[in-house]
């Protein structure tokens, strides 16, 4: 008998095989020790094979690509952070916001390390399927992460 089967006779699953509140809980705070270990594989597992990701940073992928753009930005940031601020759950849709810190220490798309650190909130916006994601959105300003940095100067406001 396979986990979600247990799972599932055990009562901790609704009849059409949604996460319970708990489950979501639970498999977010083990998202968050992912992040802390900056484990690209691990977090990378946690994707449906039929994802679709979208980020500002790495652009629209899916399962295939997911760890190789997670390990674009943890190498870039070898010191990241993210610290989860807040969790909205409704049913297989969860809303995560996140404060995000790191230092710019190795090549980032391109752009040669700055040694300059920024701060930012994210959101992800999450649908998910049978203890999977299938659908992730990142929502963060990635310009404004790129003038921390020092990559882009800002205009001062008239």
């Amino acid at each position: 008998m396979t986990r979600e089967e247990q799972a599932t006779l055990a009562g901790t699953r609704s009849s059409h095989g949604t996460m319970t509140r708990e489950e979501v809980v639970a498999f977010f705070k083990r998202r968050a020790e992912k992040y802390e270990d900056l484990d690209a594989a691990a977090l990378a597992a946690d994707y449906a094979e039929d994802a679709v990701i979208e980020s500002p940073a790495t652009g629209k992928h899916g399962f295939r690509d997911a760890e190789k753009a997670l390990r674009v930005v943890f190498n870039a940031f070898l010191d990241l952070t993210m610290t989860n601020d807040e969790m909205v759950i409704d049913g297989d849709r969860v809303v995560t916001v996140h404060t995000v810190e790191g230092t710019h220490m190795q090549e980032l798309l391109g752009i040669a390390p700055t040694g300059k650190p920024f701060t930012m909130t994210v959101a992800f916006i999450y649908e998910l399927r049978d203890g999977k994601i299938v659908r992730e959105q990142r929502v963060y300003d990635f310009t404004g992460m790129l003038i921390q940095i020092g990559v882009l100067k800002a205009r001062p406001a008239s």
